[in-house]
């Protein structure tokens, strides 16, 4: 007789939509790249071999979730984020596997990750981008809401946050991100250390263009962070700018490599006093 499925509705209901997103996503972007693989050809993949990577995605995902400790994690929200990680890690892993190249497979892994970021990102600031104009208040009230959820932090091995407004500006600290836990100790574990590699280049890059998604005012560096959990620093220290001072359009640095997380290689913008740590907050507006 066959093992009935013990997993919780929602848990099942859950992992069907991120499938689906995924699967969506997927076809979005994979149509749209020009892939290299190992033997240094360039591939364009049609719909069946798209269809081949979201199937073997799916079940490389089943096959990594019990090693993500999901029992352990104290809220849905939390566990919601390391679903998505380890559909990070499934893609990255599978592209490999395919033959692509480690360094091909992190840049599409990371346009894939940002197809699916950026439209929860863009719906969940919704609500907050029509009640204000003012990106300050647009980028408080949003990254408030977000810590309720997905990102609410009770501690570890839940996510472990600080967070304070400080000026216009408001400042988040995490030392603590399951995700990012669970993609290094898939690393170690496994001895394959593309994995974390693959989340530095995607995850950890998203929060400049969303911060500018969140604050909708037509202007670039709405965000700025010099310390990364995934690069051995004890925080992730976050400061999300009311007051952008460069213009949408101008020219930046390229943020794909895990190594533009270097203060030295951000794009540049004025110091405020908004993003002084031992700056005293004065009450929000």
């Amino acid at each position: 007789m066959a093992k009935s499925d013990q997993t919780p509705f929602k848990w099942r209901l859950s992992r069907r939509i991120l499938s689906i997103v995924v699967s969506r996503a997927s076809r979005r972007v994979l149509v749209n790249r020009t892939l290299i693989d190992t033997e240094g050809r360039h591939l364009r993949w049609l719909a069946p071999e798209v269809k081949r990577f979201v199937t073997a995605l799916d079940a490389d995902a089943e096959e990594l979730r019990p090693g993500a400790a999901l029992e352990t994690l104290p809220s849905f929200g939390n566990r919601l984020m390391v679903e998505l990680a380890i559909c990070t890690a499934a893609a990255d892993r599978v592209l490999r596997g395919f033959g692509i190249t480690p360094d091909c497979t992190r840049q599409v892994v990371a346009d894939l990750g940002w197809d699916v970021y950026r439209r929860m990102l863009s719906l969940s600031s919704l609500p907050v981008r029509l009640i204000t104009r003012d990106p300050g208040r647009r980028l408080r009230w949003t990254v408030r809401m977000l810590l309720r959820f997905p990102f609410n932090a009770p501690g570890a091995p839940g996510y472990a946050v600080e967070y304070r407004a400080d000026g216009e500006d408001y400042l988040t600290h995490f030392t603590h991100c399951p995700p990012q836990s669970y993609l290094r100790r898939l690393s170690e574990e496994t001895k394959d250390p593309h994995a974390l590699e693959a989340f530095r280049a995607s995850w950890c890059l998203y929060d400049w263009p969303g911060a500018d998604i969140i604050a909708g005012d037509g202007r670039r560096g709405h965000y700025r962070r010099r310390q990364t959990l995934s690069h051995g620093d004890p925080v992730c220290d976050m400061c999300w700018i009311a007051r952008a001072t460069r213009e949408r359009g101008a020219r930046i640095r390229s943020l794909r490599t895990p190594a533009s997380d270097d203060p030295a290689l951000q794009p540049p913008h004025r110091e405020r006093p908004g993003c002084r740590p031992d700056s005293a907050p004065p009450a929000d507006p």
